[in-house]
C-alpha cells in the first residue's frame, strides 16, 4: 500500500537541508547567544543572520522580527501586547468568525478582560466584506486581527485593501500569515500591515520555531517576563538551532516559491479532473479565484466527513477535517460553518493540503483511492 500526506497545512517535513544546518548548533556550537565570550558571540552571529534574512523576506528591518515558538505565541503577543498598551486609548477590537483559534481564543480571553470584539462575517467564499470592516470601525477601535489565507480552506483575503482602510481610520492591524507566508510575496509595507504571525513547521522547519514581525512604533508590552532578549519583548534564551533551521527554511521557501505555487495548482486541478472522470459529485469549499494552491478543501455529499477520513487513512492517505488543533472534535467546523451555516456540507467535508515531498503519482493515487472511497460510502 502506498503512504500518501496531503496535510501540509497541519504540519510540514523537515527539509532535509534544514536538518543538516541545525546540527552544529545541537551539538558542537552550544553557547548561549547572550554571553559575550566566543561561544555566545559565534551563536550570536546566527540570530543577526536570521533575523536580517527573515525582514526582508517580507520587506521589514531586522529590529523589527521577534522570534517566538510559533504561530500560535506569535498571534497571542500580537494582540495581548497591543491590547494592553493601548487600552487606555479604547477597547474594541475587531476580528472575524475564521480566524484560527490561537486568535479567537485569544480574542475571547481579552472580553473576559474588559475588551469589546467584532467578529465579521464573511460570503460563502470565505471572503470579508470591506463595507462591514468600515461600518464596525468606532472612535474606540484600536486593533483588528484578520488572516492572511484560511488555513481550513485556503481562501486570500484583500490585505491590501483592509489594510488600507485600517491605516486611513489609525487602526493597527495584525494579520496571521501562517500558510501565506513562504508561498506567496509579502511586503509588509506596500500591504499596510503593522503586525504578522508566521510559523516554521509550515515551511519544513521544525515544531516549535516562528516569528513575529512588529512595525517600528507600535505600542506594545511583552506578555513574557524574564531577561532582556529580544529587544526586551520576549523573554528567554533563543532557540538557535531552531532559528537557524528557520532560517534555512524560509531561504529555501523563497527561492523554490513560484516553482512550487505552479506545481501545488496542477496538483489541485489534477485531483479534480479525477474525481470528474470518475463521476463523483464533490463542491469545493472557498473562493475559486482567491486562493492558494495548497489546499483543497471539499465536501463529498452523503459521507461523513469522519468516516471518509478513516478510510482514508486505512488507504495510507493522510487528510484533515481542517485545522488539526480541533482534530479531536466531532463539531463542525467553525469556518464552513461561517461560511454556509451548519447543513451537510459542513459535515462531509475533507481538506487535502500540499507541499514538501508530493508528486503527481502521489495525487494520483490519492484521488483514484478517494473516488473509490466516496462511491463505496454512497451506494
Amino acid at each position: 500500500m502506498k503512504n500518501v500526506y496531503l496535510d501540509h497545512a497541519a504540519t510540514s517535513p523537515v527539509h532535509p537541508e534544514v536538518v543538516e544546518e541545525m546540527i552544529p548548533y545541537l551539538t558542537e556550537h552550544f553557547g548561549n547567544p547572550s554571553s559575550i565570550h566566543q561561544f555566545g558571540r559565534r551563536v550570536r552571529k546566527v540570530l543577526d543572520d536570521a533575523r536580517a534574512a527573515i525582514a526582508e523576506s517580507i520587506g521589514a528591518s531586522r529590529n523589527e522580527i521577534i522570534f517566538t515558538s510559533g504561530g500560535t505565541e506569535s498571534d497571542n503577543l500580537a494582540i495581548i501586547g497591543v491590547a494592553s498598551a493601548l487600552e487606555g486609548n479604547g477597547k474594541h477590537l475587531i476580528t472575524t468568525h475564521i480566524e484560527h483559534h490561537a486568535v479567537l481564543h485569544t480574542f475571547h480571553e481579552l472580553e473576559k478582560r474588559g475588551f469589546e470584539v467584532t467578529y465579521l462575517s464573511v460570503d460563502e467564499n470565505g471572503l470579508i466584506s470591506l463595507e462591514e470592516l468600515k461600518q464596525e470601525i468606532r472612535n474606540d477601535t484600536i486593533l483588528a486581527s484578520i488572516m492572511f489565507c484560511n488555513n481550513e480552506t485556503g481562501t486570500v483575503q484583500d490585505i491590501k485593501a483592509i489594510g488600507n482602510v485600517l491605516k486611513e481610520n489609525g487602526i493597527i492591524f495584525h494579520t496571521d500569515a501562517v500558510q501565506a507566508y513562504g508561498l506567496v510575496s509579502i511586503d509588509v509595507k506596500e500591504l499596510s500591515i503593522d503586525l504578522l504571525s508566521a510559523s516554521g513547521h509550515k515551511i519544513n522547519s521544525p515544531k516549535g520555531t516562528g516569528f513575529l514581525y512588529v512595525k517600528e512604533g507600535i505600542p506594545f508590552i511583552p506578555q513574557g517576563f524574564g531577561g532582556e532578549q529580544e529587544r526586551k519583548r520576549r523573554a528567554g534564551t533563543e532557540n538557535v538551532a531552531g532559528i537557524r533551521a528557520l532560517h534555512k527554511a524560509a531561504v529555501l521557501a523563497e527561492a523554490e516559491r513560484k516553482d512550487r505555487y505552479a506545481q501545488y495548482q496542477k496538483y489541485k486541478e489534477k485531483m479534480k479532473e479525477i474525481w470528474d472522470q470518475e463521476g463523483i459529485f464533490y463542491v469545493e469549499n472557498g473562493s475559486e479565484k482567491s486562493t492558494l494552491p495548497h489546499i483543497l478543501n471539499v465536501s463529498f455529499s452523503g459521507v461523513k466527513t469522519e468516516v471518509l477520513l478513516v478510510n482514508l487513512d486505512l488507504a495510507g492517505i493522510a487528510a484533515s477535517s481542517g485545522s488539526a488543533c480541533t482534530a479531536g472534535s466531532h463539531e463542525p467546523s467553525h469556518v464552513l460553518a461561517a461560511m454556509f451555516g451548519e447543513g451537510e456540507r459542513t459535515k462531509s467535508s475533507v481538506r487535502f493540503s500540499f507541499g514538501y515531498g508530493n508528486n503527481m503519482e502521489d495525487i494520483e493515487y490519492a484521488a483514484i483511492e478517494t473516488a473509490k472511497i466516496v462511491k463505496r460510502l454512497t451506494k
